[in-house]
């Protein structure tokens, strides 16, 4: 494959380079980001004689043509995106810019150049939350989100379900929990707790800590998307003519504060430093997925929490040392 791998130098997005760089030495890689707090090119060090590296912005509808053409570009792996929900609830306008109008440039692109494949990565929290007892969220179930950041996330998979019915453009999306591992940005939840901890500083807890997430280690992630890039079906179907949502999870919900503990645990630092604080606005309070189409499909998680855990903990003490 010739990819464009957009968003390539952030968290998600540079685990996924490196791993399919090492996987399919042959395939072109592009990767376009625009270096935000986000993204970090140190990541790509590794292999950076050995991909195309562009600082710009997917928005710009040339610099996408540019690079399709210039590198006969077949499929396009969209990680680029603002993240964090109390950044969106501050100020919602570079969520709108990058999660909606970046998606419509990447749709203008595909328009234009139809036989190429769209990789949109999304979230779980475009449902919105659920209760204790609820189910895990199913592909079409209704969008219900919380958050100006789940909200531009949701809008930008609409648009890209509209062009799949509209124009019949190769198109696939997944969703996912809450990701951690190496390279996350600071300001997470999992590296927050870990930078306190390490600089013996208070650990910011929201409400009681009992907001519960389902944590998917970040290669187990990247694997996930591997399968669902190698699935031709995918991203077309002549029976539907569109393409299709994919739900990736591990099933390992933990509270907050369960979470946290156990990081102190292994930093051997005392749980004296949980603070409790004012919980965030429109806080959702758990979420999960159905996870079972894509299992079905040969994929599971091979890294339990505890050790994946262990790992991202290790990779943060040489970060902060």
């Amino acid at each position: 494959m010739n990819l464009l791998v957009t968003g390539g130098a952030g968290f998600i997005g540079s685990h996924f380079v490196l791993r399919h760089k090492a996987r399919f030495p042959d395939d072109t890689i592009v990767v376009l980001d625009r270096l935000t707090y986000a993204g970090n090119k140190d990541y790509l060090n590794p292999i950076i004689d050995k991909i195309r590296f562009v600082q710009d912005d997917i928005v710009d509808y040339e610099v996408l043509m540019e690079l399709i053409k210039r590198y006969g570009i077949d499929t396009i792996v969209n990680f680029a995106a603002e993240t964090h929900v109390d950044r969106s609830i501050k100020n919602s306008v570079p969520f709108i810019h990058a999660n909606i109008l970046g998606v419509q440039s990447l749709i203008e692109a595909c328009r234009a150049t139809p036989n190429v494949r769209l990789f949109h990565i999304s979230t779980d929290e475009v449902f919105g939350d659920l209760e204790d007892k609820d189910p895990p969220f199913k592909v079409g179930d209704a969008l219900h989100p919380s958050s100006p950041y789940a909200a531009s996330k949701a809008a930008g998979e609409m648009l890209l379900q509209a062009a799949m019915r509209t124009y019949k453009l190769k198109i696939a999306v997944s969703r996912c929990t809450n990701n951690f591992g190496p390279h996350q940005a600071d300001e997470k939840f999992i590296p927050t707790v870990i930078r306190s901890a390490l600089q013996g500083k208070s650990i910011p807890i929201y409400a009681e800590g009992k907001n519960k997430r389902d944590w998917l280690y970040v290669e187990d992630h990247c694997d996930a998307l591997e399968l669902i890039l190698q699935t031709p079906w995918a991203f077309w179907d002549d029976k539907i003519e569109s393409g299709h949502f994919f739900h990736v999870s591990a099933d390992s919900e933990w509270q907050n504060i369960d979470t946290a503990k156990l990081i102190l645990k292994i930093l051997g630092k005392p749980e004296s430093l949980l603070s409790f604080v004012t919980d965030r606005p429109g806080h959702d309070w758990r979420y999960a997925l159905d996870s079972s189409a894509l299992r079905k499909l040969g994929w599971k998680p091979k890294v339990n929490f505890e050790q994946g855990l262990q790992k991202t903990v290790d990779w943060f003490k040489k970060k902060y040392a």
